[in-house]
């Protein structure tokens, strides 16, 4: 398993976009995406704040990812 340093929410929405993810909607800070197959996820793009790991965790369950896939796109 790859050690990620801290990601916020504009490197997890741009490492997504690179993975096939298109930008659904935007409710406050929260950015809704979505894979022409059909997975989706919510990303919080809060200002200074790096994304935890649980909540990393469970995005990549959303999106059939792993840390070393999203590491392999960052």
């Amino acid at each position: 398993m790859s050690r990620l340093g801290k990601i916020t929410g504009r490197q997890l929405v741009a490492a997504l976009s690179k993975a096939g993810f298109q930008l659904i909607r935007v409710r406050g800070s929260h950015h809704f995406m979505r894979h022409p197959d059909g997975r989706a996820t919510v990303v919080p793009m809060h200002a200074g704040e790096s994304i935890g790991p649980g909540l990393l965790n469970k995005i990549l369950g959303d999106c059939d990812m792993g840390r070393d896939d999203l590491a392999a796109i960052l």
